[in-house]
């Protein structure tokens, strides 16, 4: 950066003091810079010092940017949807992106890489403003030529009435043609000076501008009808999918800094299936030692407890499926956990029909009680652990949320299956026959007296 102050008259000593005060006042007010004296050029009355950052002052810029454009990352990610991301960075400039199960990679680089920034400003309809778009007159003062799309361009006042900064939120909805739109939430400061700036330009055009790499593209341009608030739509967009993307740019904020993709993967399932395997040969070797423990202990209960412990397996990946989750390797060790936590419920109600059969309680009533009973229980010890699930589902991030979210699916579809499908099974065994002369749980030791 170069600035050049004049000495309009004057001998070299006075051009000196206004190079020596100028340099001053800067390093007073930004301590940062780096200010070199270029020297006198041309007839000794121009005076230049050339400004650059500090080494340590453009190292903690980079660290800035580079952890401002995480968080920005962050949230885009979050809105497109992508189940365990991993946003870390790499080295000094780099940050590294892993989006896993993502299909549509080109719109997720677009997204991604783009700076994008409102404003929104008043149209420039004076004369030479009119001039300098038919006739080729130069711009007027404080005004710039902007394009619209591929349409013709227009010339706004650089004076901005919001930016991006200022949006509370952002939506793709339809105007009341319906045609693709954006509505735009602003804060109430904005809010508050957009209603002064539409109050005095009745009728006259105000444009919102889309400012991307420092390049700025006019999305719409709206006649001024009535006094606007803090809400109101951006029309004119292309397809839903455009009103989409600006929407969501809009919702996660500008990056700090402009990104580049320097290096792509796209890296396949064979690569990790190994590890997905052994997850899978677990999570079968655990089923199935589980379900030979439960047959042998509980004997025909334990059949029961088996059949539902698989429909509780069942009904988890149904859910995953249902949201289109991708599951990785926090996700496998989220089931194998669910399987063995789920049997606990299984457990507990054998337990407490043991119980009322040791009470002499008869089959019948042994069957009822022991599942009510049971019940309290159940849900007591499986809402304190989904709330330790709900916590690492708000609270973490990456791969944590994706253990978190397959863990608390888990427990309500073990609460399901555990008391319903299990109870169900044996009414449909029990229920069949007239008198039930003993039930097949096991042996049922009583206390001696």
């Amino acid at each position: 950066m170069e600035l050049r102050f004049r000495a309009d008259s004057g001998p070299n000593a006075n051009a000196e003091v206004i190079r020596t005060t100028a340099r001053n006042r800067i390093s007073e007010d930004i301590p940062g810079l780096q200010i070199i004296d270029a020297g006198p050029d041309g007839a000794n009355t121009d005076l230049r010092l050339l400004i650059s950052l500090k080494p340590e002052t453009r190292k903690q810029v980079l660290e800035n940017a580079l952890k401002q454009n995480i968080v920005t990352l962050n949230k885009r990610v979050n809105e497109l949807g992508t189940s365990e991301p991993v946003i870390q960075q790499q080295g000094a400039d780099r940050v590294v992106v892993q989006l896993p199960g993502v299909q549509d990679t080109a719109r997720a680089k677009d997204i991604l890489g783009r700076t994008a920034t409102l404003e929104a400003r008043l149209v420039d309809v004076s004369p030479e403003a009119q001039a300098a778009l038919t006739g080729g007159s130069p711009v007027p003062f404080g005004s710039e030529l902007f394009p619209i799309g591929r349409g013709a361009p227009v010339i706004l006042k650089k004076q901005t009435i919001f930016t991006g900064e200022q949006l509370a939120g952002a939506q793709a909805t339809f105007d009341q043609n319906q045609r693709p739109a954006v509505a735009i939430d602003l804060e109430a400061s904005a809010g508050r000076v957009l209603r002064e700036v539409s109050r005095e330009n009745i009728r006259k055009p105000m444009a919102v501008v889309l400012f991307e790499r420092g390049r700025g593209e006019v999305l719409t341009v709206a006649t001024i009808q009535d006094e606007l608030g803090s809400r109101f739509q951006i029309t004119g967009m292309p397809s839903p999918q455009a009103s989409t993307d600006l929407a969501l740019l809009l919702r996660a904020g500008a990056l700090a800094a402009p990104m580049e993709i320097v290096e792509e993967r796209t890296i396949g399932p064979s690569l990790g299936v190994e590890n997905i395997t052994k997850g899978f040969h677990s999570t079968l070797y655990g089923f199935a030692a589980i379900a030979l423990f439960m047959m042998v202990y509980y004997a025909l209960f334990g059949v029961f407890s088996t059949l539902a412990l698989a429909t509780n397996l069942l009904l988890l990946i149904a859910l995953l499926s249902l949201l289109q989750a991708t599951l990785t390797l926090p996700g496998i060790a989220a089931i194998a956990l669910t399987l063995g936590m789920a049997i606990d419920a299984n457990v507990l109600i054998n337990e407490r029909v043991r119980e009322e059969l040791r009470n002499g309680a008869s089959p019948q009533i042994a069957i009822v009680t022991g599942y009510e009973r049971a019940w309290a229980t159940i849900l007591d010890s499986n809402v304190t652990t989904l709330i330790a699930g709900l916590a690492l589902l708000v609270f973490g991030s990456g791969p944590v949320r994706g253990f978190a979210v397959v863990h608390c699916l888990g427990i309500l579809t073990s609460i399901f299956s555990a008391v319903l499908v299990s109870r169900g099974f044996v009414n449909l065994w029990y229920g069949r026959q007239r008198k039930v002369g003993a039930l097949s749980i096991g042996q049922v030791w009583k206390p001696s007296t």
